[in-house]
């Protein structure tokens, strides 16, 4: 992550902290994700506490926070740094799709209902997107980017995070 000063830029300073040394967050390696996550997200950056992924739907500008604790299901299941921690990273992806992302309204839910591995939605909404107003949940069937779609939407959010 780098710093920069533009007012229409990401302040990317609040996750540049030592606070992932102290967090226990295990290492990427050693982590092991939900496969129903893993198969319908994408990697983008590795933060102090979570995995940055971005679902594989290009109808919404949609990023996931995914705590690298295992076993944990519920907030509470955290400690209490790293509760902190995560609200931290939840206001900084906050910001940056409020900043760059396309909608009016942010969407942020943890619900756990048919994945419980601890995991946090942050989605961007408008009244014209199909699920509008109802939740994206379930709505209907994701449509996926392509594989060059994918890799430039990598390099978007890695640029901004």
């Amino acid at each position: 992550m780098q710093n920069t000063t533009s007012k229409n830029r990401y302040n990317k300073l609040a996750v540049q902290s030592n606070a992932g040394n102290s967090l226990n967050a295990a290492d990427g390696d050693k982590f092991t994700l939900d496969t129903r996550l893993a198969n319908d997200s994408f990697l983008l950056a590795h933060w102090p506490l979570c995995d940055v992924r971005r679902f594989d739907d290009e109808r919404y500008d949609w990023l996931m926070l995914i705590p690298r604790v295992d076993n944990s299901v519920e907030f509470t299941d955290l400690s209490a740094p790293q509760q902190q921690q995560l609200a931290l990273e939840v206001q900084q992806v906050s910001l940056l799709l409020k900043q760059v992302g396309i909608g009016q309204k942010l969407n942020v839910g943890a619900l756990g209902n048919v994945v419980s591995q601890l995991h946090v939605h942050l989605v961007m909404r408008h009244p014209q997107d199909p699920a509008w107003p109802g939740p994206v949940w379930g709505h209907s069937a994701a449509q996926r980017f392509d594989e060059s779609a994918r890799k430039q939407e990598i390099k978007r959010w890695q640029a901004l995070l």
